[in-house]
């Protein structure tokens, strides 16, 4: 079994694993030894500090080895293509990769070359399976319930996989999803609308990160333009119900997209409990595909 999309998982599977991430953030050390001798291959062609980390941890915690090949470092700088790095990596008999690429579909690339597990870390502006899992954990967390929660994504909807693999999910969770973000960064295919107007009742406000980076051109914003017509301030967490959480999947652009106000408030801002919770979720996929494996 691989792990590429949302779609990749039943609603069985889904629910089996909010139940054993909640295990593990509870207990932390409930998983030890589970995938002992087990090796974790984490191959990243895009910079990552929690999703990366929070992987290698997940691994260690169950007592599977995590190993992590530095691309800047590797052949790839030669020339080898994606397709020849995962055939490589397979002659050596990983339990399963965990693949981060800049290029849509590249975990589903992988995957039909494998015979150990895919794990889709981040594939373009495709999916982020593994993000909407541990957001779905945290609001669960938070509100006991996923049923019948709002929930505003705001930002950066365009360029964003983790936006696309939460519209997938927390539906099917009965959550309602309110996409929302400039005109110029809301994609064709995804359904938008006003930031405020999107933020206006919700239970939870998701914001994004502006990804300049995939931009062919940049949006010629001003210091402290994007944050007052588009951010989360203070005032406009305002139109959220009285105690809405705030997440982010990080990296944070403060002062762009979120407020430093907004971002630590205590008791609402979910943002670190979303990485914490990124571990527990990473444990239970795992678990699911490596141990199942067994």
């Amino acid at each position: 079994m691989h792990l590429t999309s949302i779609d990749s998982l039943s609603d069985d599977q889904i629910a089996r694993l909010l139940d054993a991430a909640d295990r593990y953030a509870a207990d932390p050390q409930a998983g030890a030894g589970r995938l002992s001798g087990k090796a974790i291959f984490n191959l990243f062609y895009e910079n990552s500090t929690r999703t990366a980390m929070s992987f290698a941890m997940a691994a260690t915690r169950l007592g599977a080895q995590p190993l992590t090949l530095s691309v800047e470092h590797s052949s790839v700088k030669k020339g080898e293509t994606l397709d020849d790095t995962a055939r490589t990596l397979d002659a050596m008999r990983p339990d399963a990769i965990v693949l981060r690429h800049r290029e849509n579909g590249a975990a589903d690339q992988v995957a039909a070359l494998v015979a150990c597990p895919v794990i889709n870390a981040g594939d373009g502006t495709n999916e982020h399976p593994t993000q909407a899992l541990l957001d779905a954990l945290t609001l669960r967390r938070q509100f006991g319930r996923l049923e019948g929660l709002t929930v505003a994504i705001c930002g950066d909807i365009r360029h964003s996989r983790v936006a696309r693999s939460n519209a997938k999910l927390l539906p099917r969770l009965g959550a309602t999803v309110r996409l929302a973000g400039p005109p110029s960064l809301l994609p064709d295919d995804l359904p938008g609308g006003d930031i405020d107007e999107a933020i206006a009742g919700a239970d939870a406000v998701m914001m994004l990160r502006v990804q300049r980076e995939r931009m062919a051109e940049d949006l010629g914003d001003g210091p402290g333009e994007y944050l007052a017509r588009y951010g989360l301030t203070a005032e406009r967490l305002a139109l959220a119900r009285p105690d809405a959480a705030v997440l982010h999947p990080g990296p944070m652009n403060r002062g762009v997209e979120i407020a430093d106000e907004v971002a630590d408030l205590r008791g609402r801002s979910l943002i670190l409990d979303q990485v914490a919770n990124g571990v527990a979720m990473r444990m239970a996929v795992l678990d699911l595909l490596v141990g199942s494996e067994s």
